[in-house]
């Protein structure tokens, strides 16, 4: 329940749980912005025809989670409170009929079920004794690393075994990178719209951003030779491969263009690959033109299996010692379970069974939803785990979001992943990773049905997509 306000009548029992969860809905959605004046207790009752104690009960909570405050004589208003940054998916609980593209996951079904448990079966019987016994990475994961180096291969990256380290999925690779490259105060280069999490996690190191502009194939090198020659950048984080938001993915020339514009300047380079190899023909990765200045991450569990959270981090071979000192700051070692997990599956062939699996998987949707969206413009790999819609003002993105909701569809908006307002792009990701199929081309039609539909009255307008 996304729209604001929500009709007589949609709220379900409790009404009062409904009506909090529709306003931290449009609240996430942008319907309702920081500051803006909620109805009173009264109005809404009225409006709703609910009684004003169940408004009261909502707002309360709301109040209690710093979401909205209240300020006597004036009204009850939108929290403009710092608060951390809401993330791009949507609440969906399982009672709500709603489906849900706005996670992003690779697709999983009764095959990645069976797999896991024969796995699993296999590890009851000949686990061994330094999964369990050892305290120490050196032990609990050499063997792993071995086989990471398969893996890695087949991402593009060849290295040495000393420059892996093993962690808890991605989001741990990258606490490691840019805590071994920086210190609280560097300015980091990035994409204009990239990855959500990492301006909590620059906050949290005391590191600061700088958005750079996009194009179709993602951050553009004169901007960040621009930015190098104006002040101190510390380092580049970029996710080339066409997971950022806006789905670019950058070709041979743009990537030789960066590493040179980080070789001229000194930058390190924080290279965010987190899915892998699901595009079988894909240019070099960064860490393979610029391997003496590249850290390197990847993972599992956005190409195989979203619980796998294994990941692999690759660095230069001169910050191998402080990046394992990081880690050991930071996460101690990766959980050997885990590893131990995802090196039986690349040894014995189950990770190579289930990335072609995905590959077939994601290139029949990603082709569905090109075939009906059809002159909606949009930007996705052929492989990809989502799809851009770029929208033509911000003031749609909120509606749009809203009505798909209203509709049953869970999309992201694009705001969470801007770096601030001036680099912000509207539009909406769709994730193509749902577990149904039937559900993802349900959800596709939704979407091509109301960018393509009529204007209704009050409601976003006609053709509300870009247009080249």
């Amino acid at each position: 329940m996304t729209i604001w306000p929500p009709r007589p009548g949609t709220l379900k029992r409790p009404a009062y749980r409904y009506l909090a969860q529709a306003i931290v809905s449009a609240i996430e959605t942008g319907a309702l912005r920081p500051g803006d004046r909620l109805p009173t207790h009264r109005e809404l009752a009225y409006q709703l025809g609910l009684s004003v104690q169940t408004v009261s009960r909502a707002y309360e909570e709301l109040i209690r989670i710093q979401m909205i405050v209240g300020e006597v004589g004036r009204g009850t208003f939108v929290s403009t409170a710092a608060r951390e940054a809401a993330p791009p998916y949507q609440r969906v609980t399982p009672e709500q009929k709603v489906i849900d593209c706005s996670m992003l996951t690779p697709i999983v079904t009764e095959l990645h079920t069976r797999k896991m448990s024969e796995t699993l079966g296999g590890m009851a019987s000949a686990l061994p004794d330094a999964v369990l016994q050892s305290f120490r990475p050196q032990p609990a994961h050499s063997s792993h690393v071995q086989t990471a180096l398969t893996w890695l291969q087949r991402c593009g990256v060849r290295t040495a075994s000393d420059c892996v380290i093993m962690t808890n999925g991605s989001t741990s690779a990258m606490t490691v990178a840019l805590t071994s490259v920086t210190t609280a105060g560097d300015l980091v280069a990035t994409e204009a719209m990239g990855h959500h999490t990492l301006p909590t996690l620059a906050r949290t190191l005391g590191l600061r951003l700088a958005a750079l502009p996009m194009d179709h194939e993602g951050i553009l090198p004169e901007a960040l030779d621009n930015l190098c020659s104006a002040t101190q950048v510390k380092a580049l984080y970029t996710m080339p491969a066409g997971l950022n938001a806006l789905a670019c993915t950058m070709g041979n020339e743009r990537r030789d263009a960066i590493c040179a514009v980080a070789r001229h300047h000194g930058l390190m380079i924080v290279e965010n690959d987190a899915w892998g190899p699901l595009e079988p023909h894909r240019p070099a990765p960064l860490a393979m033109r610029a391997p003496e200045r590249t850290l390197y991450f990847t993972g599992l569990s956005k190409c195989l299996l979203p619980g796998l959270r294994v990941g692999y981090l690759v660095v230069p071979p001169r910050l191998a010692e402080a990046a394992n000192n990081r880690h050991l700051a930071t996460s101690w070692m990766a959980t050997a379970l885990m590893g131990e997990i995802g090196a039986r599956w690349i040894a014995e062939g189950t990770a190579e069974e289930l990335l072609h699996w995905q590959r077939r998987a994601l290139a029949r949707r990603n082709q569905f939803a090109a075939d009906r969206l059809g002159p909606i413009r949009h930007r996705a790999a052929p492989r990809g785990l989502h799809i851009w819609i770029p929208l033509s003002e911000p003031g749609h993105e909120a509606a749009v979001v809203a009505r798909l909701r209203e509709r049953g569809l869970a999309v992201a908006p694009g705001n969470p992943f801007a770096l601030d307002d001036a680099s912000y792009h509207p539009g909406i990701r769709f994730c193509v990773g749902n577990r149904s199929e039937k559900a993802f081309e349900t959800g596709i039609d939704i979407v091509a049905t109301l960018l393509s539909g009529p204007a209704e009255q009050g409601k976003a307008p006609d053709r509300i997509y870009e247009t080249d």
